[in-house]
C-alpha cells in the first residue's frame, strides 16, 4: 500500500503509514463497519409497511450448516429494499425449530415488525417445509398471531424448483460416464497435463472443466465440452487403458447430444432468473415462457424435427429415439408444472400488478374495481405507464388509489 502511495499519492503517504494495520485494529474497524451497516439496516426496516424473508441453509467445508437469511421490503411510497442479513452457524441440530430460533433471534436483532410480514421462501427440505412442525407453519402462526387479517405466502425458491424439475429427465446413465471420464483426466495431474498436450498436438485449443456433482446446472459447460471433445477423450482414455466403450454406441452418443441441448437451454433459464431487484412476475414470466418451449419442442421431436436442438440434430436418429426425446420433454413439462402450481394460483394477481390497464375488473376483488375503472380511464396514467418501468409507475400512483397502491 504505501509503494502505491509513493506512485498516486507521494503526500499522502506519511498519513498512511501512521495507520495501524494490526490484528486488533482491523478487527475492531471491521466491527465498526458492520455495527453501521447492522444500524443503517434497522433503521431501512422501521420503515417498512410490508417485507418479505428468504431462507438458504447449506453446508460448509467443515460440515457445519450455515442458515443464511435475507430480506426485502418495501416503504410507504414503495421504494423497495432488499438486503443480506445474517449467515447464523448451526453447530448442533438443524431442526425445524432451531432454524426457527435462529430466524426470529436474526430478525428480532433488526426489530421487525412482524405484523408486516408477507411471504418466505425456502428450500424444499422437510424441516422448513413440514406441515405440521416446518418453519414455513411456525412462521405463519407468529405472523397471524402479531396481526391476524395477514395472509401469509410461502414460495420454494425457484432457482431449486428448476433444478428439482432438470433431474426428472433421468439420464444419469450419461452423466455419470461424463463425470467419472472428466474427472480422470482432471483430478490427476499427470492425466491433465498429457491431454493437455494431446489436444495441443492436435491444435485444440479449450479443454476440460473439472467437475463434482454437486449442482445439477452446473453440469452444461462440461457436457458441451465433452461433446466437442469426445473423438479426442475416446483416443486419449483409450491409450490410457481406460477405454470409454460408451462412445463408440451411437445410442448413448445420441443421448448425450440431447442432454447437451436441452441443458443449454434450462441455463439459458436459470440465467434469466438471477440477479438483485427482480419482481416474482419477471420470474413466472420466465417459466411460463419456457413451459410453453416444451410444448413446442416436444411437438417437434415427435415429427422428427430437432431444429432446436443442434447436437441432437447432428446425430443420426430414428423415430424411436426422437419419440423418447419427446416423452422426456412430456415429463419434463409435466415437472415444471406440478411445482409451480403457487405460482398459477397466484396468475390473476400477477395479471393485475402486471396489466392494470387490460386486466378485466370485474375479476379482481371487488375493493379493488372502482380504483381499477377510475385507472384505465385516466389517460396520462396509462401515459406514464407505458413509459416506465413497472414499480415506478405505481410509485406514481396518486392517493386515490389506496387500494391499488397496497396491493402492489
Amino acid at each position: 500500500m504505501l509503494k502505491a502511495a509513493e506512485l498516486v499519492c507521494p503526500d499522502k503517504r506519511q498519513a498512511l503509514a501512521n495507520i495501524s494495520l494490526s490484528r486488533p485494529t482491523v478487527t475492531e474497524r471491521v466491527e465498526e463497519l458492520s455495527g453501521d451497516l447492522k444500524s443503517q439496516l434497522k433503521d431501512k426496516v422501521k420503515s417498512f409497511i410490508a417485507f418479505s424473508i428468504a431462507l438458504d441453509e447449506s453446508t460448509d467445508v467443515t460440515d457445519v450448516a450455515q442458515l443464511s437469511i435475507f430480506i426485502r421490503g418495501v416503504d410507504a411510497s414503495l421504494n423497495v429494499t432488499e438486503e443480506f442479513v445474517s449467515v447464523v452457524p448451526m453447530t448442533d441440530t438443524t431442526t425445524a425449530n432451531d432454524v426457527f430460533h435462529s430466524l426470529v433471534g436474526a430478525l428480532d436483532e433488526l426489530e421487525v415488525d412482524w405484523s408486516r410480514a408477507v411471504s418466505v421462501a425456502t428450500d424444499g427440505a422437510p424441516s422448513m417445509i413440514g406441515r405440521k412442525a416446518g418453519v414455513v407453519v411456525k412462521l405463519r402462526e407468529k405472523v397471524n398471531a402479531a396481526n391476524p387479517e395477514q395472509v401469509f405466502l410461502n414460495f420454494h425458491c425457484i432457482l431449486h424448483q428448476e433444478a428439482l424439475c432438470c433431474k426428472s429427465l433421468k439420464m444419469d446413465h450419461v452423466m455419470r460416464v461424463v463425470i467419472d471420464t472428466v474427472n480422470f483426466i482432471r483430478a490427476r495431474g499427470l492425466n491433465h497435463r498429457q491431454f493437455s498436450a494431446f489436444l495441443l498436438e492436435n491444435d485444440i485449443h479449450h479443454g476440460l472443466p473439472y467437475h463434482t456433482d454437486v449442482r445439477w446446472l452446473s453440469r452444461g459447460a462440461v457436457l458441451k465440452h465433452f461433446y466437442k471433445l469426445r473423438t479426442e477423450i475416446a483416443e486419449f482414455m483409450q491409450g490410457k487403458g481406460k477405454p470409454v466403450v460408451q462412445l463408440d454406441d451411437p445410442e448413448w452418443t445420441r443421448d448425450l447430444a440431447f442432454l447437451v441441448d436441452i441443458t443449454e437451454h434450462l441455463n439459458v433459464l436459470n440465467v434469466t432468473m438471477q440477479g438483485r431487484n427482480k419482481l416474482v412476475t419477471e420470474y413466472y414470466d420466465s417459466v411460463r415462457a419456457f413451459q410453453g418451449k416444451l410444448v413446442l419442442w416436444q411437438t417437434q421431436l415427435s415429427k422428427r424435427n430437432a431444429a432446436h436442438f443442434p447436437c441432437l440434430k447432428s446425430q443420426p436418429v430414428n423415430h424411436q429415439s426422437m419419440d423418447k426425446y419427446a416423452n422426456l420433454l412430456s415429463g419434463l413439462r409435466h415437472e415444471f408444472d406440478n411445482r409451480f402450481t403457487v405460482f398459477t394460483e397466484l396468475e390473476k394477481d400477477f395479471s393485475l400488478f402486471r396489466s392494470p390497464f387490460t386486466v378485466d375488473a370485474s375479476v379482481v376483488p371487488e375493493a379493488m374495481q372502482m380504483e381499477l375503472i377510475e385507472l384505465q380511464c385516466c389517460a396520462p396514467l396509462k401515459d406514464t405507464y407505458a413509459s416506465v418501468a413497472i414499480e415506478v409507475f405505481y410509485q406514481s400512483l396518486p392517493p386515490q388509489y389506496p387500494m391499488l397502491t397496497a396491493f402492489a
